[in-house]
């Protein structure tokens, strides 16, 4: 069972898909409203903790659990480490490397969402691009003098308590020359962004580099420490020695 919800998730279900030693299914939490379509079977929804999450391991008889979900999801990993342990099931994490500072950026560590917010209380006001999940908006809030341009998955519901946001959808990839336009049209000062790693929504950074935007860049949580890859390719090799000892384990 792959646990995903993002991009590196679906690839490997369709690289799984066809492989008629494996059974493979794959869990998404439900958030996104509109999400893109899969090559495997698909489960929506939560399991109710590590404790449901390994129930449901053992009455469903999975061999395998391969933890595909995004880098900031620190809870569900948590569980899914802790779950597999209970249920004396493999598993593997698939995990981006993430971004590294280059020469030219103009990047400030922050712990949260929060703390992204707390620095930007220091600013005059500014125009200022927030590419973050809907549910680490709220912060922002408290700051009501900038004006903001929020990009999401999914609308935005409720709108913000703020005086001056502006909502605009979109699913990566976004290409370097298309965030330069936006960043130049919409004359944004601050870029506020997870480290997420991989090369869909890298192309904000390259964008804001070329154009001196500072970048307040909220770093990844601590993650359970289980075996993981950092590349697709990667995690199918494992994947397949994994599945070769399995099947020897049951002959």
């Amino acid at each position: 069972m792959i646990l995903g919800g993002t991009t590196e998730a679906r690839q490997l279900a369709g690289a799984l898909a066809g492989r008629a030693d494996l059974d493979v299914t794959l869990s998404l939490a439900g958030r996104t409203q509109t999400p893109v379509l899969h090559p495997v079977p698909v489960r929506v929804g939560g399991f109710g903790g590590a404790d449901g999450l390994a129930a449901y391991l053992a009455d469903n008889r999975v061999d395998m659990l391969v933890d595909a979900t995004h880098p900031y999801a620190a809870q569900i990993s948590r569980n899914a480490a802790k779950a597999a342990r209970l249920a004396g099931v493999t598993i593997l994490a698939l995990r981006r490397v993430p971004w590294l500072a280059q020469p030219g950026d103009r990047w400030t560590d922050v712990a949260s969402a929060t703390e992204a917010a707390e620095a930007l209380s220091c600013d005059a006001q500014r125009r200022v691009f927030l590419a973050l999940g809907r549910q680490e908006l709220a912060p922002f809030e408290r700051v009501p003098r900038h004006s903001y341009l929020i990009r999401s998955v999914d609308p935005v519901e409720p709108p913000l308590d703020l005086p001056d946001v502006r909502y605009i959808i979109g699913r990566g990839p976004f290409g370097v020359a298309d965030e330069r336009d936006l960043f130049r049209d919409e004359r944004i000062h601050v870029v506020v962004c997870k480290n997420s790693g991989g090369e869909a929504t890298v192309g904000k950074l390259v964008a804001a580099r070329e154009l001196a935007i500072p970048v307040l860049m909220i770093r990844r949580p601590p993650l359970p420490d289980v075996p993981s890859a950092p590349t697709m390719e990667e995690a199918l090799a494992m994947i397949d020695h994994l599945a070769a000892s399995l099947a020897k384990r049951g002959e």
